[in-house]
């Protein structure tokens, strides 16, 4: 039986079909992943990481804080794309960008 009155959010959140629901689950995946990869960077790099993304086409996605630490993080990418693959084997290709 549905109510006939707007759901609070801790409703939304809880329905496991809720668009709410899968927008929670897809930031708490891109922040797992981000960690994952920023683990496997020496500290000064790991810093300027600033999220990571993992597209349907197996294309990894990692945000850099400025253009300079995005030239240095592509020298990483056999190695981000290494740990990427540890939890998801469709990894394919990284593509650094700089966060706007």
């Amino acid at each position: 039986m549905s109510k006939s009155g707007p759901k609070s959010l801790s409703e939304l959140m809880s329905e496991t079909d809720s668009p709410i629901r899968r927008l929670i689950e897809e930031a708490h995946s891109r922040i797992d992943l981000t960690e994952v990869i920023r683990a496997g960077l020496p500290e000064p790099m790991s810093l300027h990481l600033e999220s990571c993304n993992l597209h349907d086409d197996g294309t990894l996605v990692v945000l850099a804080s400025t253009p300079e630490w995005a030239a240095r993080l592509r020298f990483e990418s056999d190695a981000m794309l290494s740990r990427c693959r540890k939890q998801h084997p469709g990894a394919a290709r990284v593509k650094v960008r700089v966060r706007v």
